[in-house]
């Protein structure tokens, strides 16, 4: 070892120590803090990167159409009708109370299985739709097909993830799904990269979605052991039946909660198409909220960190430590949000002339807007994460519909009155941030003072 590396080798060692003795080390696990920040921190980098890697690789015509069936896979969220959230609080009490999980463990194959079938249904009839574009020939729109499904299949297998993370978490798995979670982001960039020195861009659509069979063999192998899944795959559908009989109101409930964020997420994505056409517009829109949403999972991050924590603490009707929780889970996502905002404040323009090169160019206006998303950001999901966790689902629901309701009107004004993109993108983020001061409010209102007394299902 060298003289040199002695003093990094200290100071590492004092920053170890130092989160050792904050206050984050009583509430989490340090190493989960790390690894969950690190994958929180990719997957922001690997969509700056997807920006980067299709603006060079594909006509700016083509990458808008890969941003829209890209939207589109992820819109398979609406799938998702916030279920997995159900699981998550059945199976998290079982294991706190040390209970059999194995009816909440068919229950979780059943419906695992279900969203994989929803997500080869979508993949089948976005092939469909895009053979039947017009092309130069059969086999360039057959060959554009299969390239396009295989991209919202990339997409899209998000949905079933999402119920093996929330698995993970409710069994204490939470590390092991991280290191998961941290093998496919590496790999991902490294693939998407690899485009920028020659690989075919095929080459990245099957190792990318190939990459999906590895980790999804080894995520349901660690959650049978651990009794979240079972090895029984009959009786699926009776399975499935017995769910939604048990779980009907929820599951009315966390669905209209999941349709509706999803549905105020994306809305944007479906008027600044049809209102200013593919290319340019669309690409600068999806640029934005790449930035936006790919803060929000830092942010998802930070508050996945405290919700084992929360959970315990909200079960145990202990509201101390469900505030300390819960300020520390906040001040954890106003951390990303800081240091974003500040590079953006200094070097926007720069930062959006290397992602787009050619493709588009960013309007300055667009950093204040930005600016309002992020803090914006930072109290719905705070708020959101509290309300899901500890079962809040119907007062979650009748919240998001209006807000997705208030939304519409805006964005549905906004386009009759003949808007720019910047002034539509505006009046979205006003809306988007008076929701946020909504979520904030009901979060007040409902865990944090309730939690001595009951809980709601």
């Amino acid at each position: 070892m060298t003289m040199a590396a002695l003093p990094a080798q200290g100071a590492r060692k004092s920053f170890l120590e130092a989160l050792r003795s904050s206050p984050i080390a009583n509430l989490v696990s340090l190493r989960y803090f790390i690894l969950r920040f690190s994958t929180a921190g990719s997957a922001l980098l690997a969509g700056l990167i997807q920006t980067f890697v299709f603006a060079r690789v594909l006509e700016p015509e083509l990458f808008s159409i890969y941003i829209l069936v890209g939207t589109l896979g992820i819109s398979m969220w609406l799938f998702d009708l916030g279920l997995p959230k159900i699981l998550f609080v059945e199976l998290r009490a079982r294991h706190l109370a040390g209970e059999s999980k194995e009816q909440i463990a068919q229950q979780a194959n059943a419906l695992a299985l279900l969203y994989a079938a929803l997500v080869g249904i979508g993949v089948l009839i976005c092939f469909a739709v895009m053979a039947a574009r017009p092309s130069v020939s059969t086999s360039d729109s057959t060959w554009q097909a299969a390239a396009f499904a295989l991209f919202f299949l990339f997409s899209a297998l998000n949905l079933v993830w999402f119920v093996l993370r929330n698995l993970s978490i409710a069994v204490d798995e939470f590390i092991y799904f991280e290191t998961l979670e941290a093998l496919r982001r590496v790999v991902h960039i490294a693939v998407m990269l690899a485009m920028l020195i020659g690989l075919p861009f095929a080459v990245f659509l099957l190792a990318a979605n190939a990459l999906w069979v590895v980790l999804f063999t080894l995520a349901v192998k660690r959650l049978l052991a651990r009794g979240a899944l079972t090895r029984q795959l009959r009786g699926v559908f009776s399975r499935l039946g017995t769910f939604f009989r048990i779980n009907r109101k929820a599951a009315l409930r966390t669905g209209t909660h999941a349709a509706s964020e999803l549905y105020i997420h994306n809305v944007m994505y479906l008027a600044v198409p049809l209102v200013f056409g593919l290319g340019a517009p669309t690409i600068v829109l999806d640029t934005t909220f790449k930035v936006f949403f790919g803060t929000l999972v830092l942010y998802s991050a930070a508050c996945d960190l405290l919700v084992p924590k929360q959970t315990a603490a909200y079960a145990a009707r202990d509201a101390r430590t469900l505030i300390r929780a819960t300020v520390m889970a906040a001040l954890l996502c106003a951390a990303p949000a800081i240091a974003i905002g500040a590079l953006l404040m200094f070097a926007a323009n720069d930062l959006f002339a290397l992602l787009l090169g050619p493709a588009a160019t960013m309007p300055a206006a667009i950093t204040p807007i930005l600016l309002v998303l992020l803090a914006a950001g930072v109290a719905k999901t705070v708020a959101n994460f509290l309300l899901q966790h500890t079962g809040f689902f119907r007062d979650i629901s009748r919240l998001a519909l209006a807000i997705a309701a208030g939304t519409t009107a805006v964005v549905a004004i906004g386009v009759i009155a003949k808007l720019d993109l910047i002034q539509l993108l505006a009046i979205y983020t006003a809306a988007y941030a008076c929701g946020s001061l909504l979520y904030l409010a009901l979060a007040i209102v409902k865990p944090i003072r309730l939690a001595p007394h009951s809980q709601e299902g």
